[in-house]
């Protein structure tokens, strides 16, 4: 009788304990992980940009990527914690592969690869952003929504340091 008892607690205990272990199959939790990956990322390149870059604009841009980045990973994890959520504490497997080629480079490469890796970047960010500002009555909704205007002023942001405009 003892062991039908353990028994019952222990699978109690796996059903109702932390939602976060079963968090992987939520939509608004995956994107929510993702997110946060993504705003460490942005931080760390931001700072990247500012030791490495060569010219004023890619310095400027990783200081933008900074500070918007951080303050949108504060709003990120608390939705995270609303959502039961364990937040990641650090960028995923390919986006520390992309800083650590970043790192080796320095100058106009840097700011060539740097450029082109974010405009990239935003792209794919915007168009999941935008996915996921479509659900109703979700933090990760709010939260996207929230952070677009800012995902498409660094898209404008890089696109210029692309495309600097010509001198005559």
């Amino acid at each position: 009788m003892s062991k039908t008892l353990i028994l019952s607690l222990t699978i109690a205990a796996v059903v109702t304990g932390p939602s976060y272990v079963l968090a992987k199959d939520q939509p608004n939790q995956a994107f929510i992980k993702k997110a946060i990956e993504g705003n460490l990322a942005e931080v760390a390149v931001g700072q990247l940009a500012q030791q490495k870059g060569s010219s004023d604009g890619v310095k400027s841009f990783g200081r933008q990527l900074e500070t918007d980045h951080s303050t949108a990973n504060q709003k990120a994890i608390s939705v995270a914690t609303s959502l039961n959520v364990m937040p990641p504490g650090e960028p995923n497997k390919q986006q520390k592969e992309i800083h650590q080629k970043l790192s080796r480079l320095s100058g106009a490469a840097f700011d060539r690869e740097f450029v082109k890796n974010m405009v990239t970047d935003h792209k794919k960010d915007i168009a999941e952003y935008e996915k996921e500002a479509k659900r109703q009555n979700d933090p990760a909704a709010t939260y996207a929504s929230e952070t677009l205007p800012t995902l498409h002023n660094h898209m404008q942001m890089v696109q210029s340091l692309e495309n600097p405009p010509k001198t005559q």
